[in-house]
This record gives structure tokens, sequence and C-alpha cells, in this order.
């Protein structure tokens, strides 16, 4: 019965094991804890850190050879875990490059988790979302690996990005990222961007729309909609960005590098 757990939950956290555990013959918490001990000291599980498990692979070499599943470690970090941006595109196969930093969404106040060479970082639900109670807008519920995985639609990774770039890495990795991805349902974008309700991202995802327009095929009614929320007055593109070229239409300085693809220049 125990080996039917660990093959389909390849990691797990304390409350998943007492769930199954404590049920029929098995008696206490406290006998599911010392399974839990045991295990671990006999080289069949890592525990990852309080209350939360990875199984070893009878192949593996070593535990220190041994590296879990990350989308899954961070998937159960906590019990509202969210796979949100540079993760989600990685997640969803669309990111340029592999980080060693995973982002998730919570309520909870947890701190970063160091994990040999990786980090997981939680990230707040935005406060748009939490005032109108709509923190899972665009959360896709999917399964992986056989588990259950919460993890931001590809519409919501892209407005999410918009309105938070420094947890998705440079303008380069951003933008061959979201140009790997050939369709996004429109009408959730926007949706989202109204409920996040702020001008600077509304203008940032509208001009990215624009700089894609015939690839991804976006009809003006979306790009009006979105002119409409964009900044009364000029806004940077991104905070971090010191000057930048003023695009009256959408009333944001864009980045030269932005504007120019000077990423390009070096291939």
């Amino acid at each position: 019965m125990l080996n039917d757990f660990f093959i389909k939950h390849p990691v797990f956290t304390l409350d998943e094991f007492k769930a199954f555990h404590v049920t029929g013959k098995n008696q206490s918490s406290r006998t599911a804890e010392s399974a839990l001990a045991y295990y671990c000291k006999t080289g069949k599980l890592q525990r990852l850190r309080r209350g939360l498990y990875a199984v070893i692979p009878t192949n593996a070499d070593s535990v220190e050879n041994f590296t879990p599943d990350f989308f899954l470690v961070a998937s159960r970090l906590s019990k509202d875990a969210v796979l949100v941006h540079h993760t989600a595109l990685e997640f969803h196969g669309r990111a340029y490059s592999v980080f060693n930093k995973f982002t998730y969404q919570t309520a909870s106040a947890n701190k970063l988790f160091p994990f040999y060479n990786y980090q997981f970082k939680a990230i707040s639900v935005p406060a748009p979302l939490r005032k109108v109670k709509q923190a899972n807008f665009g959360v896709i519920n999917t399964e992986y690996k056989g588990l259950k995985v919460k993890v931001s639609s590809l519409e919501r990774t892209m407005v999410d990005i918009f309105n938070r770039p420094i947890y998705s890495g440079s303008w380069e990795e951003i933008w061959r990222s979201l140009e790997s991805v050939e369709f996004f349902d429109l009408d959730i974008v926007l949706e989202y961007v109204k409920l996040l309700d702020n001008a600077t991202t509304t203008a940032c995802v509208g001009f990215f729309l624009e700089q894609n327009k015939e690839r991804l095929l976006v009809d003006n009614k979306y790009l009006d909609a979105l002119r409409k929320r964009r900044p009364k007055q000029p806004h940077y593109f991104d905070r971090r960005q010191q000057q930048g070229k003023l695009f009256k239409d959408w009333n944001l300085l864009i980045p030269e590098e932005i504007l120019n693809k000077s990423w390009e220049e070096t291939q």
C-alpha cells in the first residue's frame, strides 16, 4: 500500500501522506510521522523541508545526487500554490531559457526557500485580485506526473509578466519566450487586464500585442479596448529603466532594447 502511494506521489506533503496513512488499520498521525522518519533514514525518501518529501527512485545513484521534480516541489510549498510568471512559461514549454528560480503565487507568508542551487520564491496575490476575490482567475487545474498542479494560463502569465517583469528575467528572455506562443485568447487577456486595473500594465500588454498583431491575428477591437485604459500621462514601460522613446499611442516610454530587439544583433 505504501509503495503504491510513493509511486503515485513522487513529491508529497505531510498532510497528503496522513490523509492516505491514517485510515483503516493505521490509527494515528504519529504513526504516519514515524513511518516517514523511517523511510527517510533508509533512503527511500528525501525530506525537502518541514512537511514536504520527495520519493527517491530505486535507480538513483545516491540521495546527494538526486533532485526532485521542481514543478511538483513548487506546487506543494503551500496548499494554494499556483505556478506563475517565468515558472508558468517553463511549465507550458514556452520559456526561452531554464531558470533555477521557481515562482509560485500564494496567500501564505512563505519565505524564500533555497534548495541546493535552486530557489523557490513565493509571490503574493495581486491586491486588485484579492479585493474582488479573484485570486485564481486564469488559473488552470491540470495533472502533471499523476498529481494535481495549479498553473496560470498563458493569457494570465503574459499579463502578469508585464505587470511584474522582475520575476521573468531580461527583456530578451521575456520577449523571446512570449513570441514563442502561437495563440492567446484575447477575451481572457482583456478581462484579466480589467481586473488588475493598472494603466501601465494595460498599455504594455497593448504595445506587445500591437507589435505582434499579424502573427497573433489581433483584431483592432482589442487594441482599441486596451488603448482606452492606457495612462493619461507618459509612463515608463519598465520602472527599472532610465530613458526610452515615447509612443504616444500608448503613452509609454519604450526602452531602445525592446524597440530594436538589440539581442538579435548579437546572433
